[in-house]
């Protein structure tokens, strides 16, 4: 519901009166604004409390004021193509002028989770195939009448499935699978078709894809020579060509290497998929794997999960839960050849963008777990989900690190801790959600636990400066 707008002024000829814009700082000739979809915003508040300005670049005012003026904005900056500015599209800042393909999802206002799939389509959408789990995100990811789900200018967007809870790793897993062996067989009918005398536009045009097939963007770029020229092609071919041709034309969304995306909440990761993620991940093929973590089963209404902390009220742990959090990233880790990154989007863009560009570079597994705030964790105000992510990370609850098995093969240790030594109060941060904040009503131990939770959480993050350190 809040798109920022690059065009130049050219382009912006016939906008509406009261679409104002001001001077693009990072783009020369280019005019700026922050549009806002007056009939999708939920009133969360998350894009004004995350405006990093003294001066707030947007104000909540009632919708009444709003809709008839910025509806009309809306509908023309929407209805505008991608800009061309050139911008590093690689960047926090920069990949948000690329077009989101997640969008309306109609989750919670203030969701921790849609904002990690909506920058993954911004990076990826247009070649993304998704396997996601049941649980929060396929059902804002997939919910009749509508789909969040969308297209860019040129009719590409992300492919998504929803699987049952507790196969979504295998079904990603077979998914990349079918395409693996599809693009193999794309390869061979390139050279039985080379063999048997094609033009040599075309030739040397295969020639190229088969050496740049796992090379996304030469990939997208030959993908569009080679569907011009089949049709003459496949008129002009010999008899020995005609039917390698025709298969290949028939594959030709194979063209273009596909990113492989296997998502879902911790109750699928962390539990009841848990033993398929671990088989996925042990099989060294190149998937990724996003785990929106909210610590608990939140779509089915708040239940603890192997990601539940110590101390944590949920469901089925309503005196705090008593054993600690399952590190799935270290367990991830031990196999030496997964990508294992974990994230907190609110504390850090830039660690965010790295993990995910680096993981999806990565030619193996990779798994992201990423923080998300949730409502059923008893947040106060989800308009400041983004400031929890980062209140989390200053305080030493959370962790930020990835673990890149390249490096190992540079010489280079492959763990990198992004978190700084703890600056916040851990026990402030507890208490500033729920979840914590009720245990002392039911349970006399509750400082106990709270104790219990510190240590905990202490002793994971000398574990990781160990590693860092070797």
């Amino acid at each position: 519901a809040i798109r920022p707008v690059l065009q130049t002024e050219e382009v912006l000829a016939n906008k509406p009166e009261g679409f104002g814009t001001k001077p693009a700082n990072a783009a020369k000739g280019y005019q700026y604004r922050m549009q806002i979809s007056p009939l999708d915003c939920m009133g969360c508040k998350v894009c004004v409390n995350q405006c990093p300005s003294k001066v707030k670049a947007l104000v909540m005012k009632p919708f009444a004021e709003m809709e008839a003026k910025e509806r009309a904005n809306w509908d023309y900056a929407v209805s505008l193509k991608e800009t061309e500015a050139p911008v590093n599209r690689k960047t926090p800042i920069g990949s948000q002028f690329n077009k989101p393909l997640f969008e309306f999802s109609g989750a919670c206002a203030g969701c921790g989770e849609t904002p990690y799939v909506k920058v993954v389509t911004q990076m990826f959408g247009d070649r993304m195939v998704v396997a996601n789990a049941t649980g929060c995100s396929s059902i804002y990811g997939g919910s009749a009448p509508t789909c969040p789900y969308t297209k860019n200018d040129k009719g590409y967007g992300p492919a998504w499935a929803n699987s049952l809870f507790e196969d979504n790793a295998e079904f990603g897993y077979g998914m990349n699978l079918a395409y693996t062996q599809r693009r193999n067989k794309l390869e061979i009918d390139m050279l039985v078709a080379i063999e048997a005398g094609i033009a040599d536009e075309l030739a040397e045009t295969f020639k190229l894809w088969i050496a740049n097939k796992n090379n996304a963007d030469e990939t997208k770029k030959l993908a569009e020579t080679i569907k011009a020229l089949l049709p003459q092609a496949i008129i002009d071919a010999k008899e020995g060509a005609v039917e390698a041709l025709e298969n290949i034309k028939r594959n030709e969304d194979c063209l273009i290497k596909k990113s492989i995306w296997i998502i879902g909440g911790d109750g699928w990761a962390y539990d009841i998929g848990y033993g398929g993620l671990d088989h996925v991940l042990a099989m060294n093929e190149n998937v990724n794997i996003l785990v929106l973590d909210t610590e608990l089963y939140s779509n089915t209404g708040g239940q603890s999960s192997k990601s539940t902390p110590t101390a944590s009220i949920a469901k089925f742990a309503a005196s705090g839960k008593m054993t600690k959090k399952k590190d799935l990233g270290m367990m991830a880790m031990s196999y030496g050849y997964v990508y294992v990154a974990q994230v907190s989007m609110g504390a850090s863009h830039k660690q965010f963008m790295d993990a995910l560009l680096e993981a999806e570079a990565y030619e193996g597994p990779s798994i992201i777990i990423a923080y998300a705030p949730c409502i059923n964790q008893g947040l106060k105000d989800t308009g400041n989900s983004q400031l929890t992510m980062k209140k989390a990370v200053e305080c030493g609850y959370w962790q930020l690190y990835r673990y890149n098995p390249e490096l190992t093969a540079k010489g280079e240790n492959p763990f990198k801790l992004d978190s700084k030594d703890p600056q916040g109060n851990y026990r402030e941060f507890l208490l500033a959600e729920n979840r914590y904040a009720q245990l002392a009503m039911v349970n006399s131990k509750s400082e106990e636990m709270f104790a219990v939770n510190e240590a905990e959480a202490k002793a994971k993050l000398e574990g990781y400066k160990k590693l860092a350190a070797k």
